[in-house]
Protein backbone atom coordinates (compact mmCIF):
# COMPACT_ATOMS: atom_id res chain seq x y z
CA UNK A 1 0.00 0.00 0.00
CA UNK A 2 2.81 2.40 0.89
CA UNK A 3 4.51 1.70 -2.41
CA UNK A 4 1.29 2.43 -4.36
CA UNK A 5 0.91 5.81 -2.66
CA UNK A 6 4.52 6.65 -3.47
CA UNK A 7 4.01 5.58 -7.08
CA UNK A 8 0.85 7.71 -7.44
CA UNK A 9 2.62 10.70 -5.86
CA UNK A 10 5.61 10.24 -8.16
CA UNK A 11 3.37 10.05 -11.24
CA UNK A 12 1.51 13.19 -10.16
CA UNK A 13 4.77 15.11 -9.70
CA UNK A 14 6.07 13.90 -13.07
CA UNK A 15 2.84 14.97 -14.79
CA UNK A 16 2.90 18.43 -13.22
CA UNK A 17 6.57 18.89 -14.09
CA UNK A 18 6.06 17.84 -17.70
CA UNK A 19 3.05 20.14 -18.17
CA UNK A 20 4.71 23.16 -16.54
CA UNK A 21 7.82 22.87 -18.75
CA UNK A 22 5.82 22.81 -21.94
CA UNK A 23 6.95 25.60 -24.26
CA UNK A 24 4.33 27.54 -26.17
CA UNK A 25 4.76 27.80 -29.91
CA UNK A 26 4.47 31.59 -29.68
CA UNK A 27 3.63 34.19 -32.25
CA UNK A 28 6.18 36.08 -34.29
CA UNK A 29 6.73 39.71 -33.37
CA UNK A 30 5.45 42.13 -36.01
CA UNK A 31 7.69 44.28 -38.18
CA UNK A 32 6.79 46.54 -41.10
CA UNK A 33 8.07 49.41 -43.17
CA UNK A 34 6.71 52.86 -42.40
CA UNK A 35 4.55 54.28 -45.17
CA UNK A 36 5.02 57.65 -46.78
CA UNK A 37 6.82 59.27 -49.66
CA UNK A 38 9.95 59.95 -47.59
CA UNK A 39 10.55 56.23 -46.97
CA UNK A 40 11.77 53.34 -49.09
CA UNK A 41 9.52 50.35 -48.42
CA UNK A 42 9.95 48.14 -51.51
CA UNK A 43 12.71 47.07 -53.86
CA UNK A 44 13.84 50.20 -55.71
CA UNK A 45 16.37 51.54 -58.20
CA UNK A 46 18.06 54.80 -57.19
CA UNK A 47 20.74 57.03 -58.68
CA UNK A 48 24.27 56.25 -57.48
CA UNK A 49 24.91 58.02 -54.17
CA UNK A 50 21.33 59.23 -53.68
CA UNK A 51 19.78 59.36 -50.20
CA UNK A 52 17.66 56.51 -48.91
CA UNK A 53 15.52 56.47 -45.77
CA UNK A 54 13.94 53.35 -44.30
CA UNK A 55 11.39 53.63 -41.51
CA UNK A 56 10.68 50.54 -39.42
CA UNK A 57 7.92 49.78 -36.91
CA UNK A 58 8.09 46.65 -34.74
CA UNK A 59 5.79 45.43 -31.98
CA UNK A 60 5.34 42.48 -29.66
CA UNK A 61 2.48 40.21 -30.64
CA UNK A 62 1.90 38.59 -27.26
CA UNK A 63 1.65 40.33 -23.91
CA UNK A 64 4.60 38.58 -22.25
CA UNK A 65 6.82 37.95 -25.27
CA UNK A 66 8.45 41.37 -25.40
CA UNK A 67 10.90 42.52 -28.06
CA UNK A 68 14.53 41.90 -27.13
CA UNK A 69 16.70 42.80 -30.12
CA UNK A 70 16.62 44.80 -33.36
CA UNK A 71 19.19 44.46 -36.15
CA UNK A 72 19.92 45.97 -39.56
CA UNK A 73 22.16 44.08 -41.95
CA UNK A 74 23.30 44.65 -45.53
CA UNK A 75 24.34 42.23 -48.25
CA UNK A 76 26.14 43.79 -51.24
CA UNK A 77 25.83 42.07 -54.63
CA UNK A 78 24.60 38.83 -53.04
CA UNK A 79 27.50 38.57 -50.60
CA UNK A 80 27.36 37.66 -46.93
CA UNK A 81 25.13 39.95 -44.89
CA UNK A 82 26.94 42.22 -42.44
CA UNK A 83 25.24 43.76 -39.42
CA UNK A 84 25.48 47.56 -39.48
CA UNK A 85 23.25 48.33 -36.48
CA UNK A 86 22.19 46.19 -33.50
CA UNK A 87 20.27 47.26 -30.44
CA UNK A 88 19.18 45.39 -27.32
CA UNK A 89 15.71 46.74 -26.57
CA UNK A 90 14.78 47.86 -23.06
CA UNK A 91 11.89 49.58 -21.27
CA UNK A 92 9.07 50.78 -23.53
CA UNK A 93 11.06 49.70 -26.61
CA UNK A 94 10.18 46.11 -25.69
CA UNK A 95 6.51 46.72 -26.51
CA UNK A 96 6.89 48.87 -29.64
CA UNK A 97 10.02 49.99 -31.43
CA UNK A 98 10.45 52.46 -34.30
CA UNK A 99 13.67 53.15 -36.13
CA UNK A 100 14.82 55.20 -39.11
CA UNK A 101 17.84 54.07 -41.07
CA UNK A 102 19.40 56.59 -43.47
CA UNK A 103 22.01 55.62 -46.04
CA UNK A 104 23.11 56.22 -49.63
CA UNK A 105 22.45 54.14 -52.72
CA UNK A 106 25.45 52.16 -53.97
CA UNK A 107 28.61 53.82 -55.17
CA UNK A 108 28.73 51.98 -58.52
CA UNK A 109 26.02 51.60 -61.17
CA UNK A 110 24.55 48.10 -61.03
CA UNK A 111 25.46 47.54 -57.37
CA UNK A 112 22.67 45.90 -55.35
CA UNK A 113 22.31 46.20 -51.60
CA UNK A 114 19.82 43.98 -49.78
CA UNK A 115 18.78 45.53 -46.46
CA UNK A 116 17.41 43.14 -43.84
CA UNK A 117 15.61 44.44 -40.76
CA UNK A 118 15.22 41.85 -37.98
CA UNK A 119 13.35 41.86 -34.69
CA UNK A 120 13.65 39.11 -32.06
CA UNK A 121 11.33 38.52 -29.10
CA UNK A 122 11.83 37.02 -25.63
CA UNK A 123 11.17 33.49 -26.92
CA UNK A 124 13.85 33.89 -29.58
CA UNK A 125 11.30 34.10 -32.39
CA UNK A 126 12.54 36.19 -35.31
CA UNK A 127 10.69 38.19 -37.95
CA UNK A 128 12.32 40.04 -40.86
CA UNK A 129 11.54 42.41 -43.70
CA UNK A 130 13.74 43.12 -46.72
CA UNK A 131 14.36 45.73 -49.36
CA UNK A 132 16.85 45.63 -52.23
CA UNK A 133 18.25 48.90 -53.58
CA UNK A 134 19.91 48.85 -56.98
CA UNK A 135 22.17 51.77 -57.91
CA UNK A 136 21.99 53.12 -61.46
Amino acid sequence: MKNSIKLVALLAIATLTFNSCEKDSGTLPTISFKAGSAYVSTDVTKAVGSSILFGIDAAKSEKRDVLKKFDVSISVNGGTAVSVFTKDLTGNEQDNYSYEYSTLAGSVAGQTCKYTFTVTNRDGLVNQIFSTVTAQ
